[in-house]
């Protein structure tokens, strides 16, 4: 009997694909198990934090140990590598009347001149850029919302005692937005610095401009001061106290000089030099001494001269004359107007020299 035509199709049809099938290779499951419908798979565990030894390895990889000529006498300290062309944050006392400054990469072992891009000397900031640098591993930095605690474990990596080679200090915080008087154990000049983190690590000379990390080895702060003996015939002190710049209040003055921002507190580029030392007056700024060879000297100022306008704004004490000369640099044309020794009111205009940060 002969089959209708569609039926024959169909068959032909079924025949194809069946054979499609047996031919075909195996399949074979290459996703991994698949979890139930309606249960949700577990997530993988988080890797182990790192141990104390590879966070102090870590951190040392990014930083620099600094190294400031200043005439009479060298300051050694620390700075963190914020970029991969070389952009660094340290102390402003590390570089403060430095000629010349030059830093050891503690990773890569290159040695490198340091332009000082700016400062904040009330809050103990500068920020640095090692000329020529590049493909740098910057240090990693605790996010902003991340959270502090009294009792929470750090470290403090920096160019203790100035010998060139990292070493750490281990510690926990123990208090938060504390406020101290530091000195500076080049001139014994002091400073009143707010905010800061304070922890029970010895920080000692050298270490200023270092990071203090948390246990993750993220940096949180910039270490700053510390109570720790430099007398090796002296016992150190009972109770270790140390003290760092919180990261961000530091990387927001980072963003204003890099913007160029000057301010009454922050400098921005080279340093304007006048020549003088003055200190508060009744009347204005009394000048203590001149500089031999600078503007101020070329103009007539003297030992005992009261300067009572700077740049067109009236001087009510020495802190106004400085403030102005944070928004000034190398080469601006300024006019003082002053009060010599004998009463005698007197005017003159100066042209600012480059002077080393102060």
């Amino acid at each position: 009997m002969r089959m209708p035509r569609s039926l024959t199709l169909l068959l032909a049809a079924v025949a194809s694909a069946a054979a499609l099938v047996a031919t075909a290779p195996p399949l074979t499951d290459t996703t991994g198990p698949v979890a139930p419908i309606g249960r949700p798979v577990a997530p993988p565990a988080p890797p182990p934090p790192p141990s104390p030894a590879e966070v102090e390895a870590r951190t040392a990889a990014v930083i620099v140990a600094i190294d400031t000529d200043a005439g009479s006498y060298r300051t050694a300290g620390t700075g963190i590598v914020l970029t991969e062309d070389g952009i660094v944050l340290s102390n402003h006392h590390v570089i403060v009347r430095g000629t010349s400054v030059s830093a050891i990469h503690q990773g890569n072992g290159a040695t490198y001149p340091v332009e000082i891009l700016g400062y904040d000397s009330s809050r103990d900031i500068s920020v640095l850029r090692l000329s020529g640098a590049s493909g740098l591993t910057p240090a990693p930095i605790a996010p902003p919302d991340g959270v502090v605690s009294v009792g929470d474990p750090v470290l403090a990596v920096g160019n203790a005692e100035g010998e060139g080679v990292p070493a750490a200090t281990r510690g926990t915080v123990t208090a938060l937005d504390r406020a101290i008087t530091a000195r500076r154990t080049t001139d014994g000049s002091t400073n009143r610095l707010q905010g800061l983190l304070e922890f029970d690590g010895p920080v000692r000379p050298g270490d200023s401009g270092g990071p203090l990390v948390d246990a993750e080895g993220r940096v949180i702060g910039v270490n700053t001061a510390g109570n720790a003996e430099t007398d090796p015939t002296k016992p150190p002190p009972e109770v270790p106290r140390s003290y760092a710049v919180p990261i961000h209040d530091a990387l927001r003055i980072v963003d204003q000089v890099r913007a160029g921002d000057a301010s009454e507190s922050v400098q921005v580029g080279p340093t304007p030099l006048l020549g003088v030392s003055v200190v508060d007056h009744p009347d204005g700024a009394e000048v203590m001494w001149v500089t031999r060879g600078t503007p101020a000297d070329g103009v007539g100022l003297g030992i005992g001269d009261v300067v009572t306008v700077f740049d067109g704004v009236p001087v009510g004490r020495s802190r106004d004359m400085i403030a102005r000369m944070r928004l000034l640099g190398p080469g601006d044309e300024v006019e003082l107007v002053w009060t010599d020794e004998s009463g005698a009111r007197r005017t003159g205009t100066v042209v600012l020299d480059a002077g080393p940060p102060n």
